[in-house]
């Protein structure tokens, strides 16, 4: 009897044991490494296989090399991901166009301009930026974000800005006069120099006094087709600074390049235009070459910021996507500070909107560059709504129209009037 019960329960032990062994088959394997056995978890298996996505990038050509770069940059801190990038030649311009013409077989991310927001999300051809928002709009400048912004939904990640600035001669200004055009006008700079210059019958340039008065174009967010206040008494206003402007005799507008040559020719103290320029500039003013956010102006004794349109070239998600999390990701990576320093040092200096980067040393001794990034911050984004297609021509009429002589303070109001009448006009299309 002793002999069974001790049989019995050496059979128990060893059921148990069996049991055991079998029990936990179902949630690990073995695998073998020099001889060691390691237990691997599921945990661990899904760790090991990453989720496999293809990401269609569109860049324009001469950013291929940098793209790819940045993207690989991205695949290497990240993987979760098992990523296969597909590039794709496009202009940042076109690339509105070609995502209308079959969004399926489009790239699923793309940069383009910013004022092409309403028209992407018009057409439901873009995803909203929902991956990190809180993150990237902290990162970037407001006005930036503005620009990517429609109906308080975040809608691409900001690139870099289109917009324009102020150049000096620093033999003739210092940092402290250049902060007030008053103050720029004031000085006697000797005979046959300019103080300053900037294009009044250019409907571009000319909003910027507008606005600096707290003009609205298209109402308070510039989606409001119907509305516009540049008429109103700080419309008036506004015009009668541009009207005093033009007639001063330190004041040259800047027509067919005129400012350009002047300043080569050292007859130009400051002249306002963009990065474009920025060689130009350099080469004709050396070691007093210099560049700075836009002055303010002052109207009945208060000084205002001149406030000019800004465009951004930003990177945005195809709402086609079939990898909507990745590809969000990778926009705000390429639009985010790791990235816009590689822009700014392989591409032309380019202006970040990061708003870190303005306190970078390479940034910061880029004096165009640092200048536009800096003005954005004050900067209004281009309006919303495709009325604004009715702005330009009569814009730049009113603005001819005080350089010529035609519009006066006397008819300033009338003017005005017209000129906004045109603006809210209906929309022609074919």
């Amino acid at each position: 009897m002793k002999k069974f019960r001790k049989l019995s329960s050496l059979l128990m032990v060893l059921g148990l044991t069996v049991a055991s062994i079998t029990g936990c088959a179902g949630n690990t394997k073995t695998s073998v490494n020099s001889g060691a056995e390691t237990p691997v978890t599921k945990e661990d298996k899904k760790a090991e296989a990453p989720e496999a996505i293809v990401l269609k990038v569109w860049s324009p050509e001469e950013e291929q090399q940098v793209t790819a770069e940045m993207c690989e940059l991205f695949k290497a801190n990240h993987p979760e991901y098992d990523i296969t990038f597909e590039y794709a030649v496009m202009s940042v311009q076109d690339s509105i166009d070609n995502i209308k013409k079959d969004a399926e077989v489009a790239a699923d991310v793309f940069a383009f301009p910013s004022g092409g927001i309403p028209e992407l999300v018009e057409a439901g051809l873009i995803l909203p930026i929902t991956v990190d928002a809180d993150a990237i709009k902290a990162a970037h400048g407001e006005g930036a974000i503005k620009g990517v912004t429609l109906n308080d939904q975040l809608y691409a990640v900001p690139q870099s800005p289109n917009s324009w600035f102020m150049y000096y001669d620093k033999s003739l200004y210092t940092e402290e006069d250049v902060t007030s055009l008053e103050k720029m006008l004031a000085k006697d700079l000797g005979e046959g120099i300019k103080n300053f210059s900037c294009d009044i019958d250019n409907s571009w340039y000319m909003s910027a006094f507008f606005y600096a008065n707290g003009g609205t174009l298209y109402g308070e967010n510039g989606d409001d087709p119907t509305q516009c206040s540049w008429n109103d008494e700080k419309g008036v206003k506004a015009a009668e600074y541009l009207i005093d402007l033009s007639k001063n005799p330190k004041y040259i507008d800047d027509q067919d390049g005129l400012a350009g040559s002047l300043i080569r020719e050292r007859k130009l103290a400051a002249l306002c235009s963009g990065t474009w320029a920025a060689a130009d500039v350099k080469a004709a003013l050396g070691d007093d070459y210099a560049a700075v956010k836009l002055p303010t102006i002052n109207i009945d004794g208060t000084d205002y910021q001149l406030r000019n349109f800004a465009d951004f070239r930003a990177v945005g998600v195809n709402s086609a996507t079939k990898a909507p999390k990745a590809a969000q990701q990778l926009a705000a990576w390429l639009g985010g500070e790791e990235c816009q320093l590689l822009r700014f040092e392989k591409i032309n200096s380019t202006a970040p909107t990061v708003k870190a980067l303005l306190e970078n040393p390479e940034v910061a001794s880029n004096a165009a560059v640092l200048a536009l990034s800096t003005q954005t911050n004050f900067s209004i984004p281009n309006p919303s709504t495709s009325q604004l297609a009715q702005y330009w021509t009569p814009a730049g009429a009113f603005g001819a129209g005080i350089i010529n002589g035609d519009i006066k303070k006397d008819n300033a109001k009338t003017n005005l009037d017209k000129m906004v009448e045109s603006f809210l006009s209906k929309l022609v299309t074919e």
